[in-house]
């Protein structure tokens, strides 16, 4: 269990690679105001969701302790972060506001699982 635990950790840390690496190829666009939410952040916030919920399961089918409150934050802050990447994907440019609010929720959601202890 424990290797398909691990498994699935790395897949989620692939995503979130993958979610906050198109936020960041995109800070120069960003200040030039053509800054936009590409497919890579889109499917790294995916699967960030997917491989999250089952590391859940999978702790939990372990008999793992799992803080479910955390849980529950980081899960709300990512399903902003995608409804936000969802809904603007296919416009040419991106509002400041909400790009940068995708950046720092993002950022946040990492600070989360890694110093809530």
């Amino acid at each position: 269990m424990d290797v398909l635990i691990n498994v699935f950790v790395a897949l989620h840390i692939i995503g979130i690679g993958s979610l906050l690496g198109g936020f960041l190829t995109q800070m120069k666009a960003l200040g030039a105001g053509t800054a936009r939410f590409s497919p890579a952040m889109l499917h790294g916030a995916l699967t960030m969701l997917i491989t999250g919920v089952a590391l859940v399961g999978l702790n939990q089918a372990d008999d793992q302790a799992v803080n479910n409150v955390k849980i529950g934050v980081k899960l709300a802050v990512l399903v902003v972060i995608l409804a936000l990447v969802y809904v603007k994907r296919d416009d040419e440019k991106a509002d400041k506001g909400l790009f940068a609010a995708v950046g720092g929720l993002t950022v946040a959601n990492i600070f989360i699982a890694t110093l809530w202890t």
